[in-house]
């Protein structure tokens, strides 16, 4: 590895760390530092404080991590399955299917009487967004297999988006006040709704996904060659396919069920680290795109909250830049 990347992954990494403690001081209450320190050793605290600090500030700052890292590193797998630099959780409408999934969960519960227990509605949630995930997944890497045009590809994604939207009004229609309301909030896109029993559930979810991730770099930097050539390697292309589509079913699927859909971090992110290392090896971009997902979610938390807005908009503020100059940059895209 060459010293100006070893130094970047460190200043990543420092910037985690301290995005990290600056997002547990943020909020409506004021904590300092040092009273962050006392509780994370096991000092003595005054209980309310630590009890912000545990249940709080502590979860909303993992999950940031998390689910940026999650998000940022299921838009690099996409972008290179499809050869396609516009790829993303969002655009291609996996976060539209998991909205589905859950849409169906948290309207669809109440009228089956499934709405009562906390762990029950945590797996519900869960199971149903992997679901919705992974069925646009594997509609759109069906298309992709018969159809090489990139655009008709990102506008059947934008197509799926569009179908799901509509049969989601039609849910909000027929649902009651209190599942709409639930829903609604968690269009949002929110970091704090997540509890300790639920951080439980995704940290193995994101965990099984970027450990999947990390055992298909060799046959990602493969498809950066092409099929054709991947399959003269020896690499089973099916295979891959799959768990690819695995990993990216977990990683997008469990945020957008926790979070809300949190658009442009996956679509946006890869870019960064591919300009920022100047490199297209996996093995440099896989952990490269994790840190600047963390980053940049935890940047947006820190925003969002002193700002009081929803996470939602900071990501798109942050993101739209991006995907323009992409857009600009990559003249051939259409």
């Amino acid at each position: 590895m060459r010293k100006g990347t070893t130094i970047l992954f460190t200043l990543l990494a420092l910037c985690v760390v301290a995005l990290f403690a600056a997002d547990m001081c943020v909020g409506s209450v004021e904590i300092t530092l040092r009273d962050i320190w006392t509780v994370m050793t096991g000092g003595e605290c005054d209980p309310i404080t630590t009890k912000i600090i545990i249940d709080i500030r502590l979860t909303k700052a993992l999950m940031a991590i998390l689910a940026g890292a999650a998000l940022a590193v299921s838009g690099l797998q996409m972008q290179t399955l499809f050869r396609n630099p516009l790829a993303g959780p969002y655009v291609l409408g996996v976060s539209s299917g998991a909205s589905l999934g859950v849409a169906l969960f948290i309207l669809g519960a109440p009228l089956l009487g499934l709405g009562g227990s906390s762990l029950l509605s945590s797996f519900g949630v869960a199971g149903a967004a992997w679901i919705g995930a992974a069925a646009v997944l594997m509609m759109v890497a069906a298309v992709s297999r018969r159809i090489k045009d990139i655009m008709v590809i990102l506008i059947l994604g934008m197509m799926v988006g569009s179908a799901v939207s509509a049969i989601v009004q039609v849910l909000q229609y027929m649902s009651h006040e209190e599942a709409l309301k639930s829903f609604v909030v968690w269009t949002m896109g929110s970091l704090g709704d997540v509890s300790t029993t639920q951080l439980l559930l995704i940290v193995p979810a994101v965990v099984a996904g970027l450990a999947i991730a990390v055992a298909v770099i060799k046959p990602l930097n493969l498809l950066l060659l092409g099929e054709p050539y991947a399959r003269t390697m020896g690499l089973n292309i099916g295979r891959t396919r799959m768990l690819i589509l695995l990993s990216t079913t977990l990683l997008a699927g469990t945020v957008t069920a926790f979070c809300g859909p949190i658009g442009f971090i996956g679509l946006a992110i890869p870019h960064v680290a591919r300009t920022m290392f100047r490199n297209a090896d996996h093995r440099i971009l896989m952990p490269a795109t994790a840190l600047l997902g963390a980053v940049s979610l935890l940047i947006c938390d820190i925003v969002s909250k002193i700002m009081t807005l929803p996470v939602n908009t900071i990501t798109a503020l942050l993101g739209i830049p991006i995907v323009i100059w992409v857009v600009v940059r990559n003249k051939n895209i259409v």
